[in-house]
């Protein structure tokens, strides 16, 4: 048993798929949640900016002694495939979304052929490419940088019915309808909140695979597995921070959410 937060982290709001995910599997954990949003994207920062970043916000979370750090940015989660983020930190426990993700993708598919979309920083990096191959040399992966849907998602440009997002994502998913995927991942946690549009132009046969969801379960598998799930009777609680406006920030956690019972929200810094 360890009644300690659970600390994750992102860019922005997207990260907040991850919490809405462990919320459900885990209502009795206390979370803290760290937006960067005055630095919003990460994805066309270079690898160094992304890491110097990363760290000033593991820095942040450490402080409310956390006993897990959940990366919910797929462009961080790239980077500490090859940078030691984690080093000297009092947190031991700890995962990005590369290796949940491609994980759950590669039981998904069917015909061998996985797509994956995410920001300019985590495609150039190959990571996910990479990570599916350590578990299947057989897949054909299809990637493709989509820069404009995180400015969407943190705009409210997110309906099913927009005309903008729906003209983006078909031009970003024209490739991934050409090579005939039938799993595509969503290698940014921002994605989820385009999930409507996207299946929309991939087709009903096209399994979508959620980096936020897969660490939350990743996340349960391993508290329980290493008896440290909270013991209380009483549900958790959300405690949101955000590095730029708190207005409008709190304007989009309900709508990602759907509620705002036993949240807060505050602004910080994190340098």
């Amino acid at each position: 048993m360890n009644n300690s937060a659970i600390g994750v982290f992102d860019s922005g709001v997207g990260g907040l798929t991850c919490v809405k995910e462990l919320t459900a599997l885990m209502p009795r954990e206390n979370i803290i949640y760290l937006g960067d949003t005055a630095r919003v994207p990460y994805g066309t920062k270079s690898a160094d900016t992304i890491a110097r970043y990363a760290r000033e916000d593991i820095s942040f979370l450490e402080k409310f002694n956390v006993k897990m750090i959940l990366i919910a940015c797929g462009t961080v989660s790239s980077v500490l495939m090859t940078r030691p983020l984690f080093d000297g930190s009092t947190v031991t426990e700890y995962s990005g979304v590369i290796y949940p993700t491609v994980t759950a993708a590669c039981a998904a598919t069917r015909c061998g052929k996985i797509g994956v979309i995410g920001t300019p920083a985590t495609i150039r990096s190959g990571c996910y490419g990479k990570a599916i191959r350590e578990i299947r040399n057989d897949i054909k992966v299809v990637s493709k940088a989509c820069p404009m849907f995180v400015p969407l998602v943190e705009n409210g440009y997110t309906d099913v019915n927009d005309k903008v997002a729906r003209i983006i994502a078909e031009e970003y998913l024209e490739v991934m309808k050409r090579e005939g995927v039938d799993t595509l991942i969503l290698g940014c946690t921002h994605y989820p909140h385009l999930e409507g549009v996207i299946s929309s132009v991939m087709g009903d046969n096209v399994r979508l695979i959620s980096s936020g969801a897969e660490i939350a379960k990743y996340a349960e598998r391993t508290l329980v597995s290493k008896g440290l799930a909270a013991e209380r009777e009483e549900r958790g609680t959300l405690d949101l921070y955000c590095t730029d406006s708190e207005e409008l920030f709190s304007e989009n956690v309900e709508t990602f959410l759907g509620h705002k019972d036993n949240i807060t929200v505050s602004t910080c810094s994190v340098k």
